[in-house]
C-alpha cells in the first residue's frame, strides 16, 4: 500500500509542476532574460520580447498539460488501487505514467519555437503583420 501511495506522490509531481510554473510563466515569473530560470533556448533569450512571448506560450500550454494530466493520473492510479497491490505491477504502471507526462513536459518546445519563429524573426524582431 506505501508502494501505492509512494507512486502516485510521485507520479503527481509532473502535472503539479506543470499547473504551478504554468501559472508562473503567464504571470510574468520571470520577469528578465537570465540563464537560471525559464524557458530557456536561443530564440526564446534574444531579448525581452520573445522571453515574455515563450513563456506565455509555455505556460498556456502547461496549464493545459496540467489540467489534463492531473486528473488522468488520479484515475489511472484509482483503478490500480482496486485492480492489484502487486508492488512490481505498480512499478512498471507508475514509470509508464511518468514516461507518457514527461512527452508534453519536453514536446512543448517544438510548438513554441514554431510560435517563436512564426512570430519573431532570427535576431528577435518582431515581424509585422497585416490583418
Amino acid at each position: 500500500m506505501l508502494h501505492w501511495f509512494l507512486m502516485l506522490f510521485f507520479d503527481l509531481f509532473i502535472p503539479v509542476l506543470f499547473l504551478v510554473f504554468g501559472y508562473m510563466f503567464t504571470h510574468g515569473i520571470p520577469d528578465r532574460v537570465n540563464g537560471v530560470i525559464g524557458y530557456r533556448t536561443r530564440m526564446s533569450m534574444q531579448n525581452d520580447l520573445t522571453w515574455a512571448f515563450a513563456h506565455q506560450y509555455v505556460g498556456r500550454l502547461w496549464r493545459i498539460f496540467g489540467l489534463i494530466t492531473l486528473p488522468l493520473t488520479v484515475v489511472v492510479f484509482l483503478v490500480l488501487f482496486f485492480a492489484t497491490r502487486d508492488v512490481e505491477v505498480i512499478g512498471w504502471v507508475g514509470g509508464g505514467v511518468c514516461f507518457v507526462q514527461s512527452v508534453p513536459l519536453v514536446g512543448s518546445i517544438i510548438p513554441t519555437e514554431r510560435a517563436l519563429h512564426r512570430h519573431f524573426h532570427k535576431d528577435g524582431t518582431p515581424k509585422i503583420t497585416e490583418e
